[in-house]
């Protein structure tokens, strides 16, 4: 993302605690960090960031603000994902980036799921449907995390709650390791535990 866009507004959609926010921020954008709950907003206000409380639905900002817009693991906590996307598209520049993560492959749904929150997991085509029909041109979708599925899907068929919880230091540390390890491996079109998408602005 460092090109001539770079140092213009950012927006971190789903910004909880404001992780995403300050590696925008390292990346010489000006970023606006957006929660919707109050204990997110609060701590990544603690942390130095602009934050507001805002919806996805109806994000408090004018047309075409935005060089970038990210929005993390946020999707698929939304009623009507399709509106989010039409915002997601209002805020952004006509040469602005927008930068997605979310669950993929509805088979792998679990008591996780319902604990934090999903109300859907994508595929590929209803994540690219979603995208194109609120006016974006997609130049990057590809599946992540996909040497942990096989973990994840076997994990998750025994679980009773969130797997987010209580991860073991050592076993934290591997599961970091084996996703750097995937940047480097041609894996995109290989059914992961997310999907990751970057589009643009689709010519009118």
């Amino acid at each position: 993302m460092r090109d001539r866009r770079t140092g213009g507004w950012a927006a971190d959609i789903g910004a909880a605690a404001g992780g995403n926010t300050r590696v925008l921020q390292s990346l010489g954008w000006r970023p606006l960090a957006f929660e919707y709950s109050a204990t997110g907003a609060e701590l990544a206000r603690s942390r130095g960031l602009q934050v507001a409380r805002a919806d996805a639905h109806a994000l408090p900002l004018r047309d075409g603000a935005m060089g970038v817009v990210i929005a993390l693991d946020v999707l698929e906590h939304l009623e009507d994902d399709a509106q989010a996307a039409r915002e997601l598209r209002r805020v952004l520049r006509p040469d602005g980036v927008l930068v997605v993560a979310v669950p993929a492959d509805p088979t792998l749904w679990s008591a996780h799921d319902d604990a934090v929150g999903h109300l859907r997991r994508y595929t590929a085509d209803t994540l690219g449907t979603l995208l194109t029909e609120a006016g974006f041109e997609i130049q990057q979708l590809r599946s992540w995390n996909v040497l942990l599925r096989p973990l994840a899907a076997l994990r998750r068929r025994a679980s009773t709650g969130s797997d987010l919880d209580d991860v073991a230091g050592p076993v934290n540390l591997g599961l970091r390791a084996v996703v750097a390890l995937e940047r480097f491996l041609p894996l995109g079109r290989r059914r992961g535990v997310s999907l990751f998408a970057v589009a643009v602005p689709s010519a009118d």
